[in-house]
């Protein structure tokens, strides 16, 4: 099977390992390039809970001391891995998705609306979680600490690659990377040799967008969940 992946290096590199060590061949056009956005450092003395809903939040985050007893509360298995590697050790680690988390946020004992909270992520999200928390009554702080910029360029060697190798699966980790993603199929006249490609989405709503822009192949999965798709 041919499998295409969107993601970064650094956040697929495992993942392609799996894949290709089970026998499948596999493609690497990514989608988005992530920039730290040179946030000020923090004390983390300072705040009873940091949030994050993805590896790159964790990457980019910057503190003004050694101090690690803040908890942590992380989307998925991976980031909780980033932020334990900085030191943390009260991590909480959600299902993979948003919800999940805002889930185990509520249900936490660790929190109560006098908690002071710090949620990390990038400039482009599809799920505003702080908003859903103040609704709640939690006292949120945002801090955006990197950007996801769309690459729509592509190389005439990888353009190569699909057309020989006319991909099966693509998996598509966020909204931003799908427009991206898309734009480069039809920009490089791809998108008629991927008509029976599967489009593997993060999320209902970068399902949709696939949908709406024409793709007739369309599945959700979890994450850290992508072999079990196949």
């Amino acid at each position: 099977m041919n499998i295409l992946i969107t993601r970064p290096l650094i956040d697929s590199e495992n993942l392609m390992e799996k894949l290709f060590s089970i026998g499948h061949k596999i493609l690497h056009i990514p989608t988005l390039k992530i920039s730290s956005k040179n946030m000020e450092p923090i004390n983390p003395d300072d705040f009873n809970a940091f949030i994050f809903t993805s590896a790159n939040a964790a990457r980019n985050l910057k503190l003004s001391n050694r101090h690690r007893k803040t908890f942590c509360f992380c989307v998925g298995s991976i980031t909780e891995k980033i932020v334990r590697q900085l030191g943390f050790q009260n991590t909480f680690s959600a299902g993979g998705t948003v919800n999940a988390l805002k889930n185990l946020l509520l249900n936490s004992n660790q929190l109560d609306e006098k908690s002071k909270i710090v949620y990390f992520c990038g400039d482009n999200i599809s799920y505003d979680l702080d908003t859903d928390l103040k609704k709640e009554g939690y006292n949120v702080k945002k801090i955006i600490n990197y950007s996801a910029e769309k690459i729509t360029d592509l190389s005439d060697e990888n353009k190569k690659i699909i057309e020989n190798n006319v991909p099966d699966l693509i998996f598509i980790y966020s909204l931003r990377s799908a427009q991206s993603f898309d734009e480069i199929s039809k920009n490089y006249s791809l998108y008629p040799l991927m008509t029976g490609s599967t489009v593997m989405c993060i999320s209902k709503k970068v399902a949709n967008f696939f949908k709406a822009t024409g793709w007739k192949k369309v599945e959700l999965f979890n994450p850290g969940e992508e072999l079990l798709s196949l």
